[in-house]
């Protein structure tokens, strides 16, 4: 007997987010996994390392590439329209169910307890910072738009912006300030801190 669990994860690359927008470059669930887990792992080290709080970011990484699993199945909606009210928000959130169900249920027995809360998002902590960690991807992703001269991200980026103050993290503003500014430039001012020697710039 074969197992499709895999063969669909790997099925991420196909589905297209922003697809209501005008993108300079497409992006795809795959990579915004990829992100999303970059991203949630270090607002967790952060929590644990400068905040001191109890969270482990290996968890929290390995949750996050898997948090968009079920729009392979039901695609990926756009967020104006998943949450334009509670009722349809509600009625999403009960399809996400039955999609992590259905996604469980493609991999051998032994597996699934393993799987299971990584894609059904079982544990709050974990699930908050990766949540942060979605969040801050987006808005990283409206930055690379805007600096690509895309004003169709430029809203976007202010209700994400809000959206990200609104979870009052003290992560997300330790991200933002000392790692944040860094998405803004160019590959010629990258790295600068590391052109400085004792006595200044080389």
């Amino acid at each position: 007997m074969h197992y499709d669990f895999f063969a669909y994860i790997f099925r991420m690359r196909y589905i297209a987010r922003w697809a209501l927008m005008r993108n300079t470059r497409t992006e795809n669930v795959e990579e915004h996994s990829y992100e999303v887990a970059v991203l949630a792992h270090a607002l967790a080290v952060i929590g644990r390392e400068v905040l001191g709080r109890q969270v482990e970011p290996d968890r929290v990484a390995a949750a996050a590439l898997f948090h968009d699993a079920p729009e392979i199945i039901t695609g990926d909606l756009p967020t104006p329209i998943k949450y334009c009210n509670p009722e349809l928000k509600q009625a999403y959130r009960q399809v996400e169910v039955v999609a992590q169900n259905k996604l469980l249920e493609m991999l051998p027995a032994a597996l699934q307890a393993a799987y299971a809360p990584l894609v059904q998002e079982s544990d709050p902590q974990v699930r908050r910072y990766v949540k942060a960690g979605d969040k801050l991807a987006a808005w990283l992703k409206c930055q690379e738009e805007l600096k690509a001269g895309n004003t169709e991200f430029r809203l976007a980026a202010q209700e994400t912006m809000q959206a990200l103050r609104g979870m009052e993290m003290e992560e997300i503003s330790w991200f933002l300030e000392h790692l944040g500014e860094a998405f803004r430039l160019t590959l010629d001012e990258l790295g600068g801190a590391g052109k400085q020697t004792e006595g200044g710039s080389v």
